[in-house]
């Protein structure tokens, strides 16, 4: 294993660079002769278009051009991609074009309309004001359950009652079956409410043309430089060759990060045209207006149970918002990769989920820390402790009756996923071990004596990550003997210089020091499709791990040439090749340097020392991360604040790699979690269709004050599904932290006989639903 290696709670290698200023974002990247570009965008939720006068605005001096959809509607440029699912019935989903840039109508506030390029930001915003568009402003919704309600106004002409697509799962004849021989059924309203993602770094590009040889070099903060060339390629309809996507740095990302948007189309292609650099960074009033924001559902969900409390079966219907547009994964995010999870840590025979996905005149909705898991572990946690309630059980005892046990492993639930490993029961009876669930009940006590209500809430959840299609990682050792890693990943704060480096300095035995690693660069890293789905370490790692062996392989043939030895006796431990039982050694630096020499057998490649492996999950199959999240609250009846008195995370990663880069994940994912629960909500003005949340002056963030420390452990159920055992960790704590602390909230407010308070639990909702309950 070595001092670097697996398990090693080695620190951040990157961190000393960042923390001193050496950051390189995407304004770092220097381009002094690039022009500003400027979105003109729509002030209305739903209008009409019925022309665009742009004279004046050519006229400020420093303008270099302005451009309307007709402008790239002549150069052919647009629609943007997206992914759609079929409906229930076999048919297309409704999949309307998203343009770069609206042509007839905008769709929500802040829409692209016009693109300014100018010399100066101030000539780009002067510019902007002078363009006169003719609005006719039009009804709108933004209510995501109004949305399919008959007489709401359509998004789009041709998508009726703006359903996009109705989607199922399941096998709803046998869910049918079981509710009508339940003897309890419990029933459950909730929503989980839309969030901003709000990134420290808010999103930016820069296009730089080579007229020599035509290609465009795209400076972009994204997730995955492939899949945005791709996406990118595919709107401009140019030859991917012809771009260059890099990236560097990236200050947060969390899924927003990872698509193709209009501006990034808008910026290629004018400074393609222009044959000049064009720059465009969102400021922070834009991106509540136009990144991608999260989550938006509205569920009903049935449990049937027998008379023993089993669970029987599990029927779910949701109204997923997509927002104006559809962005690249948004009809995927809530159908395939959330709701085949409505099962959770349960053996529950049968299930069937419905979700129709509709448009509103609001920000397009995509992936975001999680994408649609955290969606159904709120669904099936909740309704799991209420049914507890319902039935008068421990929420522990009914969970632990229902758990799928390890020997039952590997198992296929009723909604066709194969979990390969877990012990439920192990992270339950740790967690409230830990948070000491049996003096509850004095420190309610005490909490009641002054004035306050104690609660305890628990969530068993489990996710579905690391798997999708190949990623290709290449090891590159120069002569001098030092390793370059190549992989398609992008970090975005999670640490990967020194994830990657770990996994090849426990496989050569090298310090971690001498590894680089290469990331964000179309023209330098193999292709793969980026990161996302806490896929990177489970994914492109194991390709590492692959590549690795293989040239420990190589190696091998080359010390036995050197050695005189045959390779099966020939032994590698800590950058050393022995023949085995002997002192005859030669070690990994001279075995590299013979191979720069051609001193190499035959059959074995010369002049150079790398590997390229490609690797697959299985049919695609991923991991499945799990855990128990234990909260205890504290509530003031008289304001409705609540604290967070303690937050108990028990969690199954499989191996685990570096338990620093561990635990700074699941922080971080639990405090996006709690800022869900707690204080983040998008809200708009139902009749204007205005954002009321459109700073930080109203949308919330979580706080430091709004978090204990966090208490986390985890247990090692190594799975079966990669070549590393690890199971994905990026986004297990913005999924087991919503439906806890929901719980332990609702706990304590069971004197006022409340069973249910929708996200966010703000004190002004905490109160409201006190005094509504007559207290």
């Amino acid at each position: 294993m070595g001092q670097f290696g697996m398990g090693q709670a080695v620190r951040r290698t990157e961190d000393s660079r960042l923390l001193t200023g050496g950051g390189r974002y995407i304004d770092d990247v220097p381009e002094p002769a690039a022009a500003i570009g400027f979105v003109l965008r729509s002030p209305h939720a739903h209008a009409r278009i019925l022309g665009i006068e742009t004279a004046a605005a050519r006229a400020v001096p420093g303008v270099v051009a302005v451009y309307t959809a007709a402008d790239l509607a002549a150069d052919g440029v647009g629609p943007i991609p997206a992914m759609t699912v079929a409906n229930r019935d076999g048919s297309p989903a409704a999949a309307p074009p998203r343009l770069v840039l609206a042509t007839d109508r905008v769709r929500h506030v802040g829409d692209q309309v016009a693109f300014i390029v100018a010399e100066t930001m101030e000539a780009a915003r002067d510019a902007a004001e002078l363009v006169e568009v003719d609005y006719e402003a039009l009804a709108s919704v933004t209510d995501t359950a109004r949305a399919l309600e008959p007489g709401q106004p359509l998004i789009w002409d041709d998508v009726p009652a703006n359903i996009a697509v109705d989607w199922e799962t399941g096998d709803a004849a046998a869910v049918a079956k079981a509710f009508a021989g339940a003897a309890r059924v419990v029933s459950l309203d909730l929503v989980n409410n839309r969030v901003v993602v709000a990134s420290m770094e808010p999103r930016g590009c820069l296009a730089i043309p080579d007229p020599a040889t035509g290609r465009t070099t795209l400076h972009s903060c994204s997730q995955g430089v492939h899949t945005l060339r791709g996406m990118l390629s595919q709107a401009l309809h140019i030859p991917e060759d012809s771009l260059r996507v890099a990236t560097q740095d990236v200050g947060g990302a969390f899924g927003m990060k990872t698509f193709c948007y209009p501006e990034t189309c808008l910026v290629t292609w004018a400074a393609r045209k222009l044959g000049r650099p064009v720059r465009w960074t969102s400021d922070r009033s834009e991106a509540f207006l136009t990144d991608t924001q999260g989550r938006d559902h509205v569920t009903h969900v049935e449990l049937a149970l027998d008379e023993e409390g089993h669970f029987l079966a599990v029927k779910v219907d949701t109204i997923a918002g997509l927002g104006a547009y559809l962005s690249n994964f948004a009809q995927y995010v809530p159908t395939h990769a959330g709701s085949n999870m409505l099962t959770g840590v349960y053996r529950t025979p049968a299930a069937h989920v419905r979700v129709r996905c509709v448009f509103t005149n609001t920000t397009p909705v995509d992936a975001y820390r999680g994408a649609g898991r955290p969606e159904a572990a709120y669904v099936v946690e909740r309704l799991v402790d209420k049914a507890a309630r319902e039935l008068g059980m421990d929420p522990a005892e009914l969970r632990r009756r229902n758990f799928i046990p390890p020997e039952a492993m590997p198992f296929k639930t009723a909604l066709g996923i194969t979990y390969d490993s877990g012990e439920f029961a192990r992270n339950l009876d740790e967690a409230l071990a830990q948070i000491d669930r049996d003096g509850l009940a004095a420190r309610r006590a005490a909490a009641a004596a002054r004035g306050r209500l104690r609660g305890i809430g628990l969530s068993s959840y489990i996710e579905a990550c690391g798997g999708g299609p190949p990623d290709t990682a290449v090891i590159r050792f120069d002569e001098a003997g030092v390793p370059t890693i190549l992989v398609p990943t992008q970090t975005g704060g999670q640490g990967h210089a020194t994830a990657y480096a770990q996994l090849a300095a426990d496989r050569f035995g090298l310090p971690l020091d001498r590894i680089k690693v290469v990331q964000g660069d179309t023209d330098l890293t193999p292709n793969g499709f980026g990161t996302g789905g806490s896929r990177s370490i489970p994914v492109a790692g194991s390709a590492v791990d692959l590549a690795a062996e293989r040239l420990i392989e190589r190696g091998r043939r080359i010390a036995a040439h050197l050695l005189e030895a045959a390779e099966a006796d020939i032994d590698y431990a800590d950058g050393t090749f022995t023949i085995a039982g002997t002192d005859r050694d030669i070690d990994l630096d001279a075995v590299v340097r013979a191979a720069f020499d051609s001193r190499v057998p035959k059959g074995v490649a010369a002049g150079s020392f790398e590997e390229t492996a490609e690797w697959a999950p299985p049919d695609g199959a991923g991991t499945y991360p799990n855990g128990t999240h234990a909260v205890e609250v504290e509530i003031d009846p008289d304001t409705g604040v609540t604290e967070i008195v303690r937050f108990v995370a028990v969690d199954d990663f499989g191996t685990v790699l570096n338990p620093l880069l561990l635990a700074g994940q699941v922080h971080g994912g639990v405090a996006q979690g709690v800022g869900q629960a707690l204080c983040e909500g998008v809200v708009h003005d139902p009749d204007s269709g205005q954002p009321v949340t459109g700073s930080f002056m109203d949308y919330t963030l979580p706080r430091a004050d709004h978090l204990p420390a966090i208490e986390f452990s985890w247990n090692v159920v190594p799975c079966r599904t990669n070549r590393l055992g690890i199971k994905g960790a990026g986004e297990a704590g913005a999924i087991g932290a919503p439906p806890a602390v929901i719980n332990a909230i609702v706990d304590a407010l069971r004197p006022y006989g409340i069973t249910h308070i929708d996200m966010p639990a703000t004190p002004q909702r905490i109160w409201e639903t006190i005094q509504a309950a007559g207290a």
